[in-house]
C-alpha cells in the first residue's frame, strides 16, 4: 500500500498513508470537505494540536509503532510523531523521479556530487542514490538523520552512496568551503524557523539568502540541476525563482517553477503546501 489524498478541508487533510488512514492538520485548506462527516469519522488516529505547539495523536484504531511503504520508488519507514509528522512530505514525491534521471549519467561518467541540505528522512537522498549520484545528506537533527539512514536499508543502493551528517546547515556549508568542496547539484527544502545541532537558529526570511549564497559557492562551474522548495507562506515560486535567479545564470538553465500540491484521490481538487522551484542545465549537442 503507499499514499493518497482523500480529502480536505477546514484545515484539515484526510489521508490512507498504508494501512492506516489518519486525520491531521492542513493549514491552506480553508474550503469545506467532500466527503461525508462518517467517512471523516472513520480513521485510524487524528492528530489533535496542543496549545503550546506540538500534540498528540488519538487513537481509534490501534496503529502499529512503525510501517513501511513505497512511494515513487523509494521505501520509507513512517510512523507518527508528536508534532503530526510521520517522516514523509508526500507532496515532494513526484519530484523523486525528475531527480532519480538527473543523477543518472553516461557510461564512464563519474557520478553526480549531491549536496541535500534540510534533508529530513531521505526521500530525495535516496532517489538521487538510485540514480547512481553521491549524496551528501545534512539535518540538523541526530535522530531524524538516524531515520533517514533506516530508510536507507530499506532500499537496494547500487553502494555506500550517502554520507549522512547531523549538523547546523550553515556551519557544514561554511566548513566545506574552508575543505574547497564542490558539488555537482543542489537540494534544500528550509524550514520557517529552525534550531540547529548547537542551538544555532535560522529563520528563512534573514537567512535564507546568505544561505544560498553559501550554496552557490559550493556549486561546480556547471551546476547540473538546483532543487529549492519550502513551506513557508509568502515564499511563493516567484519569490524562490527569484533568489536563485541573482545568484546563478537563468539562460544556463530550463527552470520550472510552481506550488507543491497534492490531488485528492477522487475529485482531483489540489491542496498546496509551498513552493518550489527546479532548474536543471541545459546541455548542447
Amino acid at each position: 500500500m503507499t499514499y493518497a489524498l482523500l480529502d480536505s478541508g477546514g484545515g484539515r487533510k484526510l489521508e490512507r498513508v498504508g494501512p492506516y488512514r489518519l486525520d491531521r492538520q492542513a493549514a491552506q485548506a480553508h474550503w469545506k470537505p467532500r466527503l461525508t462527516g462518517r467517512e471523516w469519522s472513520d480513521v485510524d488516529a487524528m492528530h489533535v494540536r496542543g496549545e503550546t505547539g506540538g500534540g498528540h495523536w488519538e487513537q481509534r484504531r490501534r496503529v502499529a509503532e512503525s510501517w513501511e511503504i513505497e512511494l515513487a520508488g523509494v521505501r520509507l519507514k513512517l510512523k507518527l510523531t508528536p508534532f503530526g509528522h510521520l517522516g514523509l512530505f508526500a507532496e515532494h514525491a513526484s519530484h523523486w523521479p525528475w531527480l532519480r534521471e538527473r543523477c543518472t549519467t553516461a557510461p564512464g561518467e563519474p557520478p553526480l556530487e549531491v549536496l541535500h541540505l534540510f534533508a529530513y528522512t531521505g526521500g530525495p537522498s535516496l532517489a538521487c542514490a538510485q540514480g547512481g549520484a553521491r549524496v551528501t545528506h545534512v539535518d540538523a537533527a541526530r535522530g531524524i538523520v538516524d531515520w533517514a539512514r533506516e530508510n536507507a536499508a530499506l532500499n537496494p543502493l547500487p553502494g555506500p552512496q550517502i554520507r549522512w551528517i547531523a549538523e547546523d546547515c550553515t556551519a557544514f556549508l561554511r566548513r566545506e568551503q574552508r575543505r574547497g568542496k564542490r558539488y555537482d547539484a543542489l537540494i534544500l527544502d528550509p524550514p520557517s524557523f529552525g534550531r540547529g545541532s548547537k542551538s544555532e537558529v535560522f529563520k528563512i526570511e534573514s537567512d535564507l539568502g546568505p544561505l544560498l549564497d553559501l550554496c552557490v559557492e559550493l556549486l561546480g562551474p556547471s551546476p547540473r540541476f538546483v532543487l529549492l522548495s519550502c513551506h513557508t507562506p509568502g515564499f511563493t515560486p516567484l519569490v524562490l525563482e527569484n533568489l536563485l535567479g541573482e545568484r546563478l545564470e537563468r539562460d544556463s538553465f530550463a527552470i520550472e517553477s510552481a506550488e507543491t500540491t497534492l490531488a485528492e484521490e477522487r475529485s482531483g481538487r489540489r491542496l498546496p503546501s509551498g513552493s518550489y522551484t527546479r532548474w536543471s542545465r541545459v546541455t548542447t549537442l
